[in-house]
């Protein structure tokens, strides 16, 4: 019968426990020099050796011819250990055995001296899933137990366990595992199976263990049992449904260059080869983190990055988006991802996401703004910083007045550059452009755009510049705020074809002179004399 890879290759000694030698040292001299606790706690994430480290520390103490403090795994105790047929040594499994009735029937067998070895030892796996009134019952026999018994408790969530129950344990926390040390693994568990593992392979399936060596194995062993041949990053990548650090790369790059269109049309070349659109969605909010570690510290940055794209990648994405970006990026990515688990279309979700990152102006959101003005703050920074050309139309009229009779509001010359920029608005301009921001306003601001005439705000087109005239102050103040006014900017140069500078004004008040008229004013103050002379001739 197959035995999978993580359990056929579980360690028998401490000597092959990896990545976690402060633990295993520890344990090692106190087996040695006989200074044993009488009670245990193994902390740390999944895969990591909690659980082998109880059962070889069972075999240690009850070993009768220990290796250095290493079971010898040949002598009847520990091969009725590792067999299971020890009645002395049991391993509870909190999460199903967690009721205050199971740690009472615990309690009172273990007052029994053990049968078969030295010591009666209990490994309560999760311990954490403990009920509160089975911590109460357990706590007794942890703080006084008799000399023949040993607890050995282990858990992946320390905060759960109760202070009193901490107090009366040795704490060991388990490390997470170096991905070198899972590849190293790796290829020595593929060498022994007759596996052809690629170098790439083993790092990408250490990268995507997680620190778990459980994981590791178990994906090697999903891989190998779907190739023929040889293991590359590749098949890896296949075998798994995932993206893959190149495409996950292209995708934020095409982000960077604000293409839509190959952010979706690769989008969705991966979700009809099967690719998980979680995944997807998953390894590109990770490259951000990656990026985000990139900018914060360059050189250190380097050893913590995830693996999704390859250093290189990496290094060259971080210089083309803007710290302020990748944070609104990373928001939107985790939003999306959390939204999944009561999404109806999980690939219009991230279609949708997609095309936010790509085009941050469809949203106007304090953080997309913030994004966007980071980014020109960085390219100021460092000389990059272009300007777009302005499309250009055909030559048309001068002005256009959505509302007939407005006062005179100062005008500005349209420089004889930008004389082929239209400065008349197509027929039914206000009404389109009323209704575009009707889509994105809510109340009160909508009520302040109508297409009809009694329109609290209405709109006259002067060169370049839609003038927003307002029908009193009140009205000015909750027009003229950075939010609408880009607002309208942005949907008044979709509808014209070129970009529109926009500036509120009051209607109502005072119209401004011109200079012309100041210029004449000042000419009669200053010679108001020959004035009055002219005047008495």
């Amino acid at each position: 019968m197959y035995q999978a890879l993580y359990r056929k290759y579980r360690p028998q000694t401490f000597d092959d426990v990896v990545g976690q030698q402060a633990v295993t040292q520890t344990l090692k001299t106190q087996l040695i020099s006989g200074h044993m606790s009488h009670a245990y706690l193994f902390t740390g994430s999944r895969g990591t050796g909690k659980t082998s480290c109880a059962k070889i520390l069972a075999k240690a103490v009850n070993c009768l011819n220990p290796q250095n403090g290493n079971p010898c795994n040949c002598c009847e105790a520990c091969q009725a250990i590792d067999a299971g047929t020890c009645m002395d040594v049991l391993e509870i499994d909190a999460a199903s055995n967690n009721g205050v009735d199971n740690v009472r029937d615990l309690r009172d067998d273990a007052v029994y001296a053990p049968s078969q070895v030295r010591k009666r030892v209990y490994i309560i796996d999760e311990v954490h899933m403990l009920s509160i009134s089975a911590f109460n019952a357990l706590l007794k026999i942890i703080e006084e137990p008799p000399e023949h018994l040993l607890f050995i408790l282990a858990t992946t969530e320390l905060h759960k366990v109760p202070a009193t129950i901490l107090s009366r344990c040795q704490r060991f926390a388990f490390r997470r595992i170096t991905p070198e040390d899972i590849s190293a693994r790796l290829q020595y568990v593929a060498y022994q199976e007759g596996i052809d593992l690629d170098d790439s392979a083993s790092r990408v399936l250490a990268r995507l263990a997680d620190g778990g060596m459980r994981d590791g194995l178990s994906l090697l062993d999903q891989c190998a049992s779907a190739t023929v041949g040889e293991v590359n990053a590749a098949r890896v990548y296949e075998c798994l449904g995932i993206a893959g650090e190149q495409t996950c790369g292209k995708i934020l790059g095409f982000v960077a260059d604000k293409n839509t269109k190959g952010a979706l049309e690769l989008f969705n070349r991966l979700y009809a080869d099967g690719k998980d659109v979680a995944a997807i969605i998953d390894e590109l909010s990770s490259l951000c983190r990656d990026l985000m570690i990139l900018k914060t510290a360059p050189e250190a940055g380097i050893s913590m990055l995830s693996g999704v794209a390859s250093d290189e990648d990496a290094k060259m994405l971080v210089a083309r988006f803007s710290s302020g970006e990748l944070v609104r990026m990373i928001g939107l990515l985790q939003r999306t991802s959390a939204g999944f688990t009561r999404s109806a279309s999980r690939r219009l979700d991230a279609e949708l996401c997609l095309m936010n990152l790509c085009e941050p102006g469809l949203q106007m959101d304090m953080e997309a703004i913030n994004a966007r003005l980071s980014r020109v703050e960085e390219q100021l920074k460092t000389g990059t910083f272009t300007v777009a050309q302005m499309a250009t139309a055909p030559s048309v009229p001068r002005e256009f007045h959505v509302e007939e009779n407005t006062p005179d509001v100062h005008e500005q010359e349209v420089p004889a550059t930008e004389a082929d920029v239209p400065n008349e608005a197509p027929m039914g301009f206000w009404a389109d452009l009323v209704a575009e921001l009707h889509k994105e306003m809510r109340p009160p601001l909508k009520g302040f755009f109508m297409p009809t005439d009694k329109s609290p705000v209405q709109g006259s087109l002067r060169g370049q510049t839609l003038v927003l005239l307002c029908a009193n102050g009140f009205t000015l103040e909750m027009i003229n705020k950075p939010e609408v006014i880009a607002l309208v900017g942005r949907k008044a140069s979709t509808i014209l074809g070129y970009s529109v500078a926009v500036k509120a004004v009051d209607r109502a008040g005072k119209p401004e002179k011109s200079q012309a008229m100041e210029e004449l004013l000042a000419f009669g103050r200053d010679h108001s004399d020959i004035l009055h002379v002219k005047q008495s001739d």
